[in-house]
Parts: structure tokens; sequence; C-alpha cells
């Protein structure tokens, strides 16, 4: 078999067979195929596009290039849940205890965050002493007795993913949909989950900004899971602007921590509360979505789901006390308000700017190598459709640094279109496969 050969069969619009896809993963993974063979397949595939079988095939053996998790010692149906990310998508935090709570277990595993801010693992690490570097049997062993566990995606995880990925990123074939999908899945397939849900954010602060391809990405991952013999719901949720009201590491846990109190923003809980019920359902706790968000509700108002967290951050190490008194998480020095510039109402937010905003503040990485302060950030008090008045402050800056506080508040106000008119709000759940 030939590189050559499969690079020609691609460009002239053939099929892959399973065989031609392993040949290229495996080669491609052990350095023996060079890149630039690699980058012709990757823009012909780009160009001619893959098929359903031919994506199956693709992920499964980015999937078997590396290590895949066994999660047979775990009792129960095992449920994970994927966001493709975005400006305050700190879900996990609260979605995975009341989820545990109403007797899903959550083994989950969870990397760290290249962009505007830290991924679930560093907001995690704002409980001193935390750690997700805990071995397979630990793991297990937490998910069996508290009932949730989420450690860090180790090197051996899909790596042919890993450098498919890097290729792509300098040779424009990013986005094409079976690349994209296949890339996302062949990494929750290694995971080991029985089920899963995925939360596919559309809108400015979403990877998908148009809401056709959010549901075609949807579709293109429910396949894939499905083919593979797993449980699959997908939620496409909008990202047009900031999940709940915090950016910002310690921030997103503390709002996290009051959502599980009973007093979260009113977006984030109901995002929560529809992933949660799709997670239920899947984990066979629950026969109606009316049921399992009863259930979800349930945990919330008993205190069982704040309960969980602390036990949750405790076996992996960290100090469960700022479950209960948020305050104790670490807060930046300086803190300012940001001022509207005008009176009028809030039309649009560039999500992706307030994240930029929360990088420059440094509480994401430029490069992997960037060291993440988990105190800054922002919390948001207008969101769109709300009334502002000059001078109103549009949000509370947290920030280490005084000179990146002064650039970072310019570019926050310039990320709000502020206008006379109020415009209708923007629905958060856009459609649940």
């Amino acid at each position: 078999m030939r590189m050559y050969d499969l690079i020609m069969k691609k460009r002239q619009g053939g099929t892959l067979t399973p065989e031609e896809i392993r040949y290229f993963v495996e080669g491609y993974t052990k350095g023996e195929i060079p890149d630039y063979q690699v980058s012709a397949l990757m823009m012909a595939i780009w160009f001619r596009k893959m098929d359903p079988q031919e994506t199956l095939e693709l992920t499964l053996a980015m999937r078997d290039s590396g290590d895949v998790l066994s999660l047979e010692g775990i009792h129960g149906i095992k449920v994970d849940k994927h966001s493709t990310g975005g400006v305050g998508d700190k879900t996990s935090l609260a979605l995975t205890p009341m989820v545990a709570a109403c007797g899903v277990p959550v083994a989950k595993m969870s990397g760290r965050g290249l962009g505007h801010t830290g991924g679930t693992i560093d907001k995690l690490e704002s409980f001193p002493g935390f750690s997700t570097s805990i071995s397979t049997q630990q793991f297990i062993e937490n998910v069996n007795r508290i009932g949730i566990a989420i450690m860090g995606q180790t090197a051996d995880l899909a790596p042919a993913d890993k450098k498919l990925y890097a290729l792509r990123d300098v040779t424009a074939t990013v986005d094409n949909m079976s690349l994209i999908a296949s890339s996302i899945m062949s990494k929750k397939l290694a995971a080991g989950a029985d089920a899963i849900v995925l939360d596919v954010k559309t809108g400015s602060g979403a990877f998908m900004k148009e809401e056709e391809d959010s549901f075609a990405l949807a579709k293109e991952m429910l396949s894939i899971g499905r083919m593979a013999g797993k449980q699959m719901a997908a939620v496409v949720s909008d990202m047009d602007q900031p999940l709940g009201r915090a950016v910002g590491n310690a921030l997103e846990v503390r709002e996290a921590i009051e959502t599980l109190m009973g007093k979260g923003p009113e977006d984030f809980t109901e995002l929560c509360m529809t992933l949660g019920t799709q997670m239920l359902l899947l984990g066979g706790v629950a026969q109606t979505e009316e049921e399992a968000r009863g259930k979800l509700e349930e945990s919330i108002s008993t205190g069982s789901a704040l309960k969980k967290l602390a036990e949750f951050v405790e076996a992996q190490g960290g100090d469960p006390a700022a479950v209960y008194d948020p305050s104790l998480l670490t807060t930046a020095p300086l803190v300012t308000e940001i001022p509207a510039p005008c009176d009028g109402y809030v039309r649009k937010i560039a999500c992706d700017e307030i994240g930029i905003c929360s990088l420059m503040l440094g509480g994401g990485r430029e490069n992997k190598e960037s060291e993440i302060d988990l105190s800054v950030g922002m919390v948001l008090h207008k969101k769109v459709g709300d009334a502002v008045k000059k001078g109103d402050s549009l949000a509370t800056m947290y920030a280490s640094d005084a000179a990146k506080a002064e650039a970072a508040t310019k570019r926050f106000i310039a990320a709000y279109e502020i206008g006379e008119e109020k415009v209708p709000e923007r629905k958060l759940i856009r459609g649940i496969l």
C-alpha cells in the first residue's frame, strides 16, 4: 500500500477503505509517513469530503492509535458530556455533581484550556490541593464510591488526533465536518463511557458560528457515536454571548457553586438542566424528561448536588471548604467596574472578544507554556436585552495588573453594542437531537 495511491484515490473522489484509513493513521502516528503526504491527503479530504463510513473508520483508527480506557469496573451506565466550548462555559463544574447525585456515574476525562480561559481541569485547580493526576484504579474507585471522578487526558489518548490536528491547523484543513467530528469523537470513544451527551455551541463565541453548521456537526457526531455502539444525545445551545455571567477560572467555579445552591444565572441553570435531563435518560434513572428534570431540581433543593461536589473535590485532594464558602476561592487584587458609555439597550455582545479580554488579563493560555492566573476575569452585569444608563456597570473586572486591566477594559467596552431599541431575547436551547 502506498500513500501516493491513497492521495490520488481521494483526490479523484474515491472512497477510502478501512484498511487504507488505518494504514495512513498508524503510519503517520509512528512517524513512518511524512507530513507532506498526510497534508496532501487532508487537503484532498477537505475538497472531496468523507462519507459516514469513512468518517467512522477514521474516528476508530484515531481512537485505537493509543490507550482506550476500560470502565467495566464501574457499576451502572457511565454517561459522559462533551462541550464544543465557548466563553463562560463552566457547565461540567455544576452539571456533573448534579447528575452524580441523581445516581448516574460520571467518569470524565478532561483537558486543560488553550485559549481565552482554562479548561475544566484548570478551573478545578482553583480548589487548593485539587489534582486530576490520579491513577486509573483510583479513578474507578472514586466513581464507584462517590459517583464522580475527573482525570486529566493522558498523552496516549488518541495520539493520532493530536498529530493530525496540529497538521490541519497549519494547512487550512481544520474546518471540514468529518475531520472535526472524528477529532472530537476519537477522544470521547477512547474515554470509555457507555453514553455521551454532546453540547454543540453556535454563535459568535463558538467554533461553529452558524446554526446550520452546528446542527450538521451534532448530527455527524451522533452518527459516529451510534455506529460505534454508544447511546447518544446532542443539545445545540447558544453561544452568541457569554454563558452565565462569570468569565474566568475561579470566578466560574464560584458561579457553578452558586448554581448548585440554587442561586445561579437563569441561562446557565437552564443549560445544566437540559443537558442533565439527557444524561439521566441515557443513564436509565429516569423514563421521561419531566422525571429527570424533577430529580435534578431535587438535587439542588436538598443540597445533595453541592454535597457531591464537596465529596468529589475532597476525594481528589482538594479543600472542600470553598464549596460551602466560595469566598475562600482565590481573588484578584484589583477590582474595578466597567462603565457603560451611553444610555440604551444591550443589542449585541461580541462573545469571542469577551474571551480575549479574559486572555489579556492572564486568564487563559496563548501557548502551551503560558501560566494561567486563576483569579482574574469578569462578572457581567448586563447582557443582551438589558437596559443600561451611561455609567452603569457593564461588568466587574478582576485583575492582577493595572495596565492589563486598562487594555482589557477598552476592549470589553468595544465588544458591547448599545442601541436605542431593544432586541428580541435569543433562544438558549436551539434544539435537542
